[in-house]
């Protein structure tokens, strides 16, 4: 079971214990937060990708 799998009834019991813990005003710096880390993750996986085909086309054609 992994995090794909969640569904909305969890997803609402997160999203109310975040307020619940963090509060209605912390949520929007903390959403924030988590998505510049994400794009950050993904920009770096996309690099890496780019890296590793590159370094495939370079083998091919030695």
């Amino acid at each position: 079971m992994g995090l794909a799998n969640i569904g909305i009834p969890g997803l609402i019991l997160i999203i109310v214990i975040a307020l619940i813990i963090f509060g209605p005003k912390k949520l929007p710096e903390i959403g924030k937060a988590a998505g510049q880390t994400l794009r950050e993750f993904k920009s770096t996986a996309n690099d890496i990708m780019e890296d590793d085909t590159e370094k495939t086309h370079q083998k091919e054609k030695s």
